[in-house]
Formats: structure tokens, C-alpha cells, sequence
């Protein structure tokens, strides 16, 4: 999977609640619920964005000056608006591989003292802990982690393959930020 599959993959859920408020008005509340959150997470840009489209822009000079990240996902929502069979599948679990170097460096600002990204990790902790399974040992291992704990065998205990993986991958990334 390339990186911008992932991305759309791993956004596969705000991508189809906006194309589908487009054409469901009753469903805007809901989606502008998510956007609210998104801003005040740094999502800006993109925001102002999705809320053209959803306004009847469709024009994809919208998407010029987004980072890739962001006109990944504006790129998304327009085809997906075009051709609904290009969506992505929501229920489909995102590759855990790519989720490590953002976990890392999350973590890693986290540890540096950034409010911002220490309010953004603790969130996904508590969602990773409600999920179960390797997601919910990940969950619980995030303050070990912001705290420095790097043994794996201390981080890794109980989990099954694809979590000692990931939390190898998170380590990983540690020591190329670490710059070691």
C-alpha cells in the first residue's frame, strides 16, 4: 500500500461521513462536529477546505497549498463525491507499520513537553484502550512511553505479533529521532 492509500485509508472515516453529508443534509450536524475537533487539533487548512466542498466547490485548485497529507484527503473526498465505488472501506484497520512513525513522533513531542501533542496522544490512548486486544496494550504503554520506558520486553508484555512489531517500529523511529 503507497503512502497516499494510507493516508486515505487511515482518514477512510471522515472521508465518507463529509461525502455523505453531501448528499444527506441531515448528517452535517454530525460532520461538523468532526471538523470542530479537527481545527482546534491543527487540521485548519484542511478544514476550510472540506467546508468548501461541502458548500459545492469542487473545484481542484481547492486542494493547491495543502501539505500531502492534507490534499490527500481533500483529493479523496472530491473523487469519492465523483465516483462513490472509490471511497475507502472505514472498517477496513489501516496498516499498524505506517501508524508507527506518527505514533513516534507524537510520543516523542509528547516527552518534549508539547501540550498540544500530549492532549492529541492522550486521546488516542484512551481510544486505543477501548478498542481491546494489542490496540488496548498499546493504549496503556503510551505513558511508559512519554515517561522514556524503551525495553521492549517491558513495553511489548502480552502482546501478540502485529503489537510487538509495532511497538519495535515505534522504537525504531525513537532512535532515528534520538538522532542515534
Amino acid at each position: 500500500m503507497d503512502r497516499q492509500q494510507q493516508i486515505i485509508q487511515s482518514h477512510a472515516g471522515v472521508i465518507v461521513q463529509v461525502v455523505q453529508c453531501i448528499g444527506n443534509p441531515e448528517l452535517q450536524p454530525q460532520v461538523e462536529e468532526i471538523l470542530q475537533v479537527s481545527e482546534k487539533n491543527g487540521w485548519g487548512d484542511l478544514v476550510n477546505v472540506i467546508r468548501r466542498i461541502i458548500k459545492g466547490e469542487r473545484d481542484e485548485s481547492l486542494i493547491k497549498g495543502l501539505d500531502e497529507e492534507d490534499s490527500t484527503i481533500a483529493a479523496a473526498i472530491l473523487q469519492g463525491i465523483q465516483n462513490p465505488a472509490t471511497l475507502p472501506d472505514p472498517d477496513k484497520p489501516a496498516d499498524a507499520s505506517m501508524a508507527a512513525p506518527g505514533l513516534a513522533h507524537m510520543i516523542h513531542q509528547a516527552a518534549s513537553g508539547n501540550p498540544q501533542a500530549l492532549e492529541i496522544i492522550s486521546q488516542m490512548a484512551e481510544q486505543m484502550t477501548q478498542a481491546g486486544g494489542d490496540m488496548k496494550n498499546l493504549g496503556s504503554i503510551i505513558r511508559k512511553m512519554i515517561n522514556g520506558e524503551r525495553d521492549p520486553k517491558v513495553l511489548a508484555k502480552g502482546m501478540g505479533v502485529q503489537g510487538r512489531q509495532l511497538v519495535d517500529s515505534i522504537l525504531e523511529e525513537f532512535h532515528q529521532l534520538a538522532g542515534h
